[in-house]
Formats: structure tokens, sequence, C-alpha cells
């Protein structure tokens, strides 16, 4: 996956740095989520032997310290030109995923969440199976707009997917995510991202680690807009049908979840 080329520029400029430091670094990473991708792929690989995977690339730059991340660096720098055409169709997508990322993660915290990072690594990860789409199909954005136009009780935003390319961004994005060794239990939600109405319908307490980020992920989506930002929708089908179940789920009323979005959208976290 392609790295962003500006955060490529400011990563570049620090690693040049008489004295490069690792928490600019770490910070820089932490919004691109093909950077992270790779970073973690590396760290949670059998080589580094860590007892459980982990979904925190602030933990995983201490750990790989600075030569490993430059090297890193390096060789995501090298991964091909993209034309100004796709840079601009993408952009769509990185703007997304760094909002969704810093607003799961402000979520996460204000509900008393204990899982901050994994919350972050969700948003930042949730829709990498967007630009794999768009490499593969040149008129995947063109269908992912009607995927969203289309959504709601009774038509996920997959379902457009899966009729017109026999796949979709959820399943392609939980393959990456297995290939870069995220958490299992990260790769599950980014596979049932479009299927929150099913997994909040049983009331059951099953899945609990699975609602729990899901329902970060999708009250941050709400709140980043990301129906008009990616499917150029003015109005959000997906949490209409869905937007009361997680509410109920994390025990929020209509009025907090309200002054919540309103506090977290005035602090520029989305």
């Amino acid at each position: 996956m392609p790295p962003q080329p500006q955060i490529m520029v400011d990563l570049q400029m620090e690693q040049y740095m008489p004295d490069p430091d690792l928490g600019v670094i770490a910070r820089l990473i932490a919004q691109d989520p093909g950077l992270s991708g790779a970073l973690l792929k590396l760290v949670n690989s059998p080589y580094y032997g860590l007892t459980n995977k982990i979904a925190s690339i602030q933990r995983a730059v201490n750990l790989l310290g600075s030569r490993s991340i430059i090297n890193l660096i390096n060789a995501q720098s090298i991964k091909g030109e993209m034309t100004d055409e796709t840079i601009v169709t993408l952009n769509r997508f990185w703007d997304t995923a760094q909002d969704v990322a810093m607003t799961s993660l402000t979520l996460a915290k204000r509900t008393g969440s204990q899982a901050a990072d994994e919350a972050y690594a969700l948003g930042l990860f949730h829709d990498c199976g967007i630009p794999l789409m768009l490499k593969r199909f040149p008129n995947y954005m063109s269908v992912l707009e009607k995927a969203y136009a289309n959504a709601g009780p009774t038509c996920r935003v997959v379902d457009t997917e899966n009729h017109e390319f026999n796949t979709n961004h959820a399943v392609v994005g939980y393959f990456t995510a297995k290939s870069w060794r995220l958490p299992e239990h990260v790769s599950n939600a980014i596979a049932n991202h479009h299927n929150a109405l099913v997994i909040f319908q049983d009331e059951s307490a099953r899945n609990s680690q699975l609602k729990n980020l899901l329902a970060m992920l999708k009250m941050a989506e709400h709140i980043c807009a990301s129906h008009r930002v990616l499917g150029n929708e003015c109005e959000d089908h997906e949490w209409n049908s869905i937007g009361h179940l997680i509410l109920d789920y994390v025990g929020l009323s209509d009025y907090d979840f309200e002054n919540l979005k309103e506090s977290i959208r005035e602090l520029g976290a989305h």
C-alpha cells in the first residue's frame, strides 16, 4: 500500500537530522496506514518473538529502534511512484483514515475503554482495502459511492461491492491486516466493519471484544462523516440503521452522543 507522499518527505527530513527524534517519527508513521502496517508486520514477526501481537505504533517504534525504522521507511519510499490522479483519489482515503483513527482514540478514552491503542489501529486500518481495490478496479470509487448511497437496513455497503466485484474492501482489508500480522481481533473487526447491524442485533454476551472495537469505530466514522468523504453521500444511511443499537450498547443517549460529537469536533480531533 503506497505511503502518503507528504509524510514520506517529513520522515526523510527527520531522519537526516543529526539526532532523529523517535517520538516525531512515531507520530508521523502513525498517521499513515501503509507505513503503520509495514511497521507492525515487522515487529509482530517471529524474529522479534513477542508473546502477544501488538497494535501500538509507539510501542513498535520503541521496540525496533531508529536504525530499523529508517531502513523500513527507505524500503517503503521506493515502492513506486503514483500518478497525480491516484494521489488525489487516495487523499480521500488517507484523510478519513487519520480522522477516524484520532476520533476512535478520543472516544475510547472518553468512554473508559481499555483498548485505546487498538481503537486507534482499527480506525487507521479499517478501510485499508480501499487503495488495493482501487488498484485492481479503476472504477472502484464510483462503485463505493453507489454503495454508500444504497446502504441501509437491508443493504450493507459491502453488498454493492460484492455484486460488482465478487469481493469488497472489508474482505481485502482483513487479508491485508492478516499479512501485517495485526492482532486477530483487530483483523476480525476490519472484516466485519460493515456488518455492524447483525453483530449489534445479537444481544447476547458473545463477541464483546468485537462489539467494543466496532462501537468506537462506527461512532468515529459517523462523527468524521466518512459517508461524505468516501461515499460522496450527504446522508449517513448506515448510521441511521445501526446508531441506536450502538448507543444502547455503549450506554449513551442521543443527547450524550450529540454533546460528545460536538466536543470532539471542537477539539479538532476529527
